[in-house]
């Protein structure tokens, strides 16, 4: 006898309309919210901690007489008048500008000719980059140590060099003529390997598709390069010219080795002075002013570069 099953219910049709998708899309977007904060939330303790606790520290210390030992002791404006009334920190500010303006348009130069010429089929290409890398990746301190034999007046190489020509042997270090051309040497050398490096990945993210056309229109390579790759560059070249100001104007591990600020303070830079004002002479309230004298100028640089080349936006 066959079994005979009862009709299933037929239920009956909600009342209560179906969930809209604008929730579920505002839950899910406010998890990528929390998400995101939980995956920066590392940096941003980072930069607070060791970047903006210590600026403004140092901001409110500038206003302060303050020597470690004792408590601070508020005294205005006064340290920002004592250093641009000290005569060594205002030299030190004139050698600071001196060497950025010559080490870093040189090395940029320099840097962009080298990717210019490693961005061809060029035998061991590998080779040469490697080798044009390697001061940037190498402790100054052992940079400092090569170029001191380099420039000894009595057994190095440069004088060597110029013995073999007839020429006269040079204090190169403890020269107040030839100090700081010697120092720039060192530090022009020192960074054209990174800016190398971004001016050949530049290089090679060019589209070539514009390259083959302006061929075709018969642009030699002469035009290309005036009128296609160095507008191309331009979001390389701001950024290049950014950190190499900021390098330039934190200069002091070579200062320190090469030259300890002589002879006759014609080295001294500003990081230098501000090293000297904390640690030797514990003005610390002095040295905080010192360095935002310092952020002041690379604030003003930075910003007026961007205004001049219209900012990394890369207008092509």
């Amino acid at each position: 006898m066959a079994v005979v099953s009862a009709p299933r219910a037929v239920r009956a049709p909600s009342s209560t309309p179906p969930r809209s998708p604008a929730p579920r899309r505002g839950r899910a977007a406010a998890a990528r919210r929390r998400a995101g904060m939980l995956m920066v939330a590392p940096a941003f303790l980072h930069a607070l901690i060791w970047i903006g606790i210590p600026v403004i520290a140092a901001f409110v210390l500038s206003f302060t007489s303050y020597d470690v030992l004792t408590q601070p002791r508020f005294i205005g404006v006064q340290n920002y008048l004592d250093a641009f009334g000290d005569p060594v920190f205002r030299r030190g500010m004139l050698n600071t500008l001196v060497y950025a303006f010559f080490t870093v348009p040189v090395a940029m130069a320099i840097a962009l000719l080298i990717a210019l010429m490693l961005d061809t089929q060029l035998r061991a290409r590998a080779l040469f980059r490697t080798a044009v890398f390697i001061p940037q990746v190498t402790a100054t301190i052992a940079v400092a140590l090569v170029w001191l034999w380099i420039y000894d007046p009595r057994s190095g190489l440069l004088n060597a060099g110029l013995s073999f020509f007839g020429l006269p042997a040079q204090n190169w270090l403890s020269s107040t003529t030839w100090a700081m051309p010697s120092v720039i040497t060192v530090g022009i050398w020192q960074g054209i390997g990174l800016k190398m490096l971004i001016y050949l990945a530049a290089l090679q993210s060019l589209p070539k598709d514009v390259y083959e056309a302006a061929s075709v229109d018969g642009a030699s390579r002469t035009r290309q390069f005036f009128s296609l790759t160095l507008p191309l560059l331009r979001p390389a070249t701001f950024f290049v010219f950014v950190t190499s100001v900021i390098s330039a104007f934190q200069a002091f591990d070579l200062i320190y080795i090469l030259t300890d600020g002589g002879p006759a303070n014609t080295t001294t830079m500003m990081t230098y002075e501000i090293y000297k004002s904390a640690f030797r002479e514990f003005r610390v309230g002095y040295a905080c002013a010192q360095s935002i004298v310092l952020f002041v100028f690379l604030l003003v640089l930075t910003l007026a570069n961007r205004r001049l080349n219209g900012g990394d936006s890369g207008r092509h």
